[in-house]
């Protein structure tokens, strides 16, 4: 089905397009200044460092649903060889293939496209099959690190896991905001807990995949209204799945990384930063989070680091 004229609402509200000049390729990301680092810093009070990353692994997140987005396949080409002789010291490497997107990861902007168009209004043929993403790939976010803030909405509204198949509302954020007892503001990056990451935790990737909570299509507005640099949750699809319109897929990537120029990231770990942020009873945090510098890719692997 063509984009129905309530997408295109919503688009023209959170569009991004020329806001930081008609060459930008970053988008939200220009909003984390220098000054918005310095606060992150102040949140840092006693230095425990909470990883949000799922192990890269060959019986990954990665089910067979996406087409050529594999799990990593991890192969030693050298094991103990010495290279410059019997005697000398002895060397173990390793290969791997694996799809950029296969575990943690952050989206580049343009993952996805819309009306043949990509952020900033070009055109979605500058993605190439040997160039990649000719403007805003992922190799250009060179340092991703700001005020991290978890809006735990599971733990909002009481529960320690969503239900497959909720779409979180404006109204979620705003309850685990509450919760969080901090606002958002402009240059942060936002964690959406939804507890969804405790199947994929347990072994069961199928019931991890689907049917999942993940954001409505009304929350880019509230990201939007907010200057949110970044937002990342716990699912693999990030936006609720199946999706709340019949026939509408991916309409929040769409929104984010197409309108907005907003990166978003999918299979964060947020379990442990859930607890931790409870005992503390603070949910802002310094997050460390600049993804793997593939030249032209539309995605990378990221290994994030909550400080707190």
């Amino acid at each position: 089905m063509s984009l129905p004229d309530a997408f295109h609402d919503i688009a023209k509200r959170v569009n991004n397009w020329g806001r930081w000049g008609a060459d930008d390729e970053l988008g939200t990301l220009n909003l984390i200044t220098d000054e918005a680092v310095r606060e992150a810093a102040a949140t840092v009070r006693t230095g425990r460092r909470i990883p949000l990353a799922l192990p890269l692994r060959r019986d990954g997140v990665q089910t067979g649903m996406i087409p050529g987005r594999i799990d990593p396949l991890h192969v030693m080409v050298q094991i103990n060889q010495e290279l410059f002789g019997p005697g000398t010291v002895a060397c173990s490497d390793d290969v791997v293939t694996m799809g950029l997107q296969a575990a943690t990861h952050w989206d580049a902007l343009p993952h996805v496209s819309h009306s043949g168009r990509i952020y900033n209004g070009r055109p979605a043929d500058t993605v190439t099959p040997h160039g990649g993403a000719e403007f805003s790939g992922i190799d250009g976010v060179r340092r991703l690190v700001s005020r991290g803030v978890l809006l735990d909405v599971a733990r909002a509204r009481g529960t320690d896991r969503l239900d497959g198949g909720y779409a979180v509302t404006p109204e979620d954020l705003d309850a685990a905001e509450e919760l969080a007892g901090t606002r958002v503001r402009a240059g942060d990056v936002v964690l959406v807990r939804t507890g969804q990451v405790q199947f994929c935790l347990a072994g069961d990737r199928h019931a991890y995949a689907y049917p999942s909570p993940g954001l409505s299509i009304r929350t880019p507005e509230w990201f939007h209204a907010r200057d949110v640099a970044a937002v990342a949750n716990d699912t693999l699809t990030f936006e609720v799945f199946p999706p709340e319109v019949e026939g509408l897929w991916l309409p929040v990537h769409a929104l984010h990384l197409v309108e907005m120029g907003m990166p978003q990231g999918q299979n964060w770990n947020l379990e442990e930063l859930s607890t931790a942020c409870g005992e503390a009873g603070r949910y802002a945090f310094l997050l460390a989070a600049t993804p793997e510098p593939f030249t032209g890719a539309t995605g990378a692997p990221v290994a994030p680091v909550a400080v707190l």
